[in-house]
């Protein structure tokens, strides 16, 4: 019986690479020379184990969420709306400012895509955005029917959280400390609301979950 011929890379190691090529340079940032040269494999074997360019990209941004940013779905899974909050909020300093890795957010480094081949790029990470949103207000919801965040408008309490750590990203790739940016953690979270701060929207401004 004929043997298969062995494979040539290992695709997780491959994916690995092509994570943290699109983390560190955003999708404008990295071309198919970048790719090949990095992952040692040809244009051709690239193409047929894993598709174009922009295919890469959403493989590599599920296994982003998957890894690197699982600190979500950890928070998600705490007892509390308070401790859902600190544990997005720290949770993601600590995977912006992950040693030996890029410093920031590959969501953020790739959302400054601008060519004309990144719409679908552009609008994956916006749908990323959007359901991160949606998800943490849902578990706020969770927390207010309990009894939690009575009055407080969830959606724009999810809002804020998301737009924290977001900002961490912006901050960690200026060159902002690890250290520093838990201090700054727990000064947004002196913001938590406690006298209806996030009870309403502005009259005429309907909440909808966008990017």
């Amino acid at each position: 019986m004929a043997v298969g011929r062995p494979r040539e890379f290992e695709p997780d190691e491959v994916l690995e690479t092509v994570m943290e090529l699109f983390w560190e340079h955003g999708y404008d940032g990295v071309s198919i020379s970048n790719l090949t040269d990095a992952t040692g494999i040809n244009r051709r074997s690239l193409y047929a184990a894993f598709g174009s360019k922009t295919e890469l990209f959403h493989r590599a941004v599920e296994r982003y969420m998957a890894g690197p940013a699982g600190y979500i779905a950890d928070a998600l899974r705490q007892p509390t709306a308070w401790d859902v909050a600190s544990a997005m909020v720290h949770g993601a300093v600590d995977a912006n400012t992950i040693p030996d890795r890029p410093r920031g957010c590959l969501l953020v480094q790739g959302a400054l895509a601008a060519g004309d081949d990144a719409d679908a790029v552009r609008a994956e990470l916006a749908r990323q955005r959007s359901d991160s949103v949606a998800v943490l207000a849902r578990r706020f919801d969770d927390a207010q029917a309990t009894g939690e965040l009575p009055g407080v408008n969830t959606v724009v309490l999810a809002r804020w959280i998301n737009a924290v750590c977001q900002g961490f990203a912006v901050q960690a790739r200026s060159g902002t400390t690890r250290d520093q940016l838990h201090d700054v953690a727990d000064r947004a979270l002196t913001g938590w609301p406690t006298n209806h701060s996030f009870d309403t929207e502005p009259p005429g401004s309907p909440i909808s979950v966008t990017s």
